[in-house]
């Protein structure tokens, strides 16, 4: 009965969940909480009181202080509190597409995408890139993408960008990289020809695409039926996200092989 007295104390108070979650950054005196949440000291006492009866806070002296319980409790509901925050906020998005290419140690943590979220094109500009894509690829230092469908706009996109000595390592699928070749090979020969690129191909055929950069993370996925989504892109800006994309990346870039010469 005391554990599910002290999840109720949690889940069921936003009040409380936050104040666990700022005293895991650093203790705070009650006017440094009261002044965060902008609440008065008669709201957020019985909340503080709570959680004191529960063994999660302590005060010493002025400062509200997790207790070790606290802390582990903290940072155990966290990552639990992120996942039901990306799924919840994009649900449909991720009832309708397939995430088994995902792998599982990443899906796991998807809460790391944080404060994610969908851009979508017109259904008649639903085969064009979207305008905030290029825009936040054009601002990034460095692009990794893994695509496993073609889009015209890209080859010569993706030159400019190399031009511009961002440093930029693509990974693309057999049937996408015979394609460009075929249909872009001036194109792909001048990219190539770049130090700062590089090209892989993987023998897979992967239902998901997705670029990071040093500035966001796109990721596009496939419909349960097997058709790609060239409409909907989930996207985000946080830390968390940039490196949980880039260990996506590094997955497939370590079951692909680098083109060394055309």
């Amino acid at each position: 009965m005391k554990s599910k007295g002290l999840l109720s104390v949690l889940a069921f108070s936003e009040k409380r969940k936050n104040i666990l979650f700022l005293l895991l950054k650093e203790p705070r005196t009650l006017a440094e909480i009261r002044d965060h949440f902008n609440i008065s000291s008669p709201e957020i006492l019985p909340r503080i009181k709570e959680m004191e009866t529960k063994n999660l806070i302590y005060k010493d002296n002025k400062h509200y202080v997790l207790t070790p319980i606290g802390k582990v409790v903290a940072k155990v509901f966290q990552p639990l509190i992120n996942t039901l925050h990306v799924i919840e906020e994009n649900e449909e998005f991720w009832e309708k597409h397939l995430v088994e290419a995902i792998p599982q140690h990443l899906l796991e943590r998807i809460g790391e995408l944080g404060n994610c979220r969908l851009i979508e094109n017109r259904l008649e500009n639903m085969y064009e890139p979207h305008t905030e894509f290029f825009e936040n690829i054009a601002q990034s230092d460095f692009v990794m993408g893994v695509a496993p469908i073609f889009n015209p706009a890209y080859p010569s996109f993706f030159l400019q960008l190399a031009q511009r000595k961002v440093h930029i390592t693509l990974i693309l699928t057999k049937d996408v990289f015979e394609k460009v070749k075929n249909e872009h090979g001036n194109i792909l020969q001048r990219f190539s020809d770049y130090n700062n690129t590089s090209i892989h191909i993987l023998n897979d055929d992967i239902k998901l695409a997705f670029v990071v950069t040093s500035k966001f993370l796109s990721l596009s996925l496939f419909f349960k039926n097997g058709t790609f989504d060239a409409q909907r892109d989930l996207i985000s800006f946080d830390k968390s996200a940039l490196k949980w994309g880039e260990e996506l990346f590094k997955y497939y870039k370590e079951r692909s092989e680098e083109i060394k010469s055309l």
